[in-house]
């Protein structure tokens, strides 16, 4: 099996360390694990393509390069760069360094990565780790995601959904912030809302007098019961299935009627 690894955090993050030691026990010792991931942080650049400049494209070691563009350019790098347009078996995007549950699936280049991988054709899986008060005493905040990752990144594979689809299925895993003992199980969860949490925008005066914008993002509550974030923060890891398809279908027919 050949599994290709990225990231949105970059290429020295400690969650890409986790993801290689998960995909290399997937792997075992006859598939192959090829990490291409952003030179440098590309948090909540989504599924950014860098369409309209090039990037610098490195090899930093066997099996291991560095791109100075988004997840997806990383995926699309991989595939038609370095595999010459061949696909992988399996793509793995992560861990993050906080969750990717509820409204931040929009934003999050890590999903952008999963996101592109099932665009190409190739299953795909996105994998985050919820950072809160149980992860900060932890040595290794991604204990969680360690130690239970491959396992269930296994089961997807043996026994979850994977079509063929023009906008396949790909998963989006979300490890809560407790560790690894603590975990209660695993819960399929639809992708939750969190009413009260907002991106919006601090403003900064730098030395020289020049006005700056940060973007500020929200509070990372619970969601509704039994979705992504609220079963998180009941200490379960969350799988919810994913589709690129934009479409409102549960509107088609009554706007087709309306707009008659």
């Amino acid at each position: 099996m050949r599994i290709l690894i990225t990231n949105d955090d970059g290429i020295n993050a400690p969650g890409l360390e986790v993801l290689h030691e998960i995909a290399q026990d997937i792997a075992g010792t006859t598939g192959e694990v090829w990490t291409v991931a952003p030179a440098f942080e590309q948090s909540g650049v989504g599924h950014c393509v860098s369409y309209t400049h090039p990037m610098l494209f490195s090899q930093l070691g066997e099996r291991r390069f560095a791109a100075e563009g988004s997840p997806a350019d990383c995926v699309l790098a991989a595939i038609y760069e370095v595999f010459g347009g061949a696909r992988p078996d399996l793509i793995l995007s992560g861990v993050n360094r906080g969750n990717n549950s509820a409204e931040n699936v929009l934003y999050s280049g890590t999903i952008g990565g999963a996101m592109e991988g099932a665009l190409q054709g190739v299953p795909a899986i996105a994998l985050s780790q919820y950072m809160g008060p149980g992860t900060r005493a932890l040595a290794d905040p991604f204990e969680a995601a360690r130690t239970h990752g491959a396992t269930l990144v296994r089961r997807l594979l043996e026994r979850g959904m994977w079509d063929e689809a023009d906008y396949r299925l790909f998963y989006n895993i979300n490890f809560p912030p407790v560790a690894a003992a603590d975990v209660q199980g695993v819960r399929v969860a639809a992708q939750g809302y969190r009413r009260d949490s907002f991106f919006s925008t601090e403003p900064q005066i730098s030395p020289s007098g020049k006005r700056f914008v940060w973007i500020k993002g929200g509070p990372q509550g619970t969601t509704a019961p039994g979705t992504d974030a609220a079963v998180n923060l009941d200490g379960y890891i969350s799988v919810t299935p994913l589709r690129c398809d934009l479409t409102a279908h549960d509107s088609l027919k009554e706007l087709e009627a309306a707009l008659a």
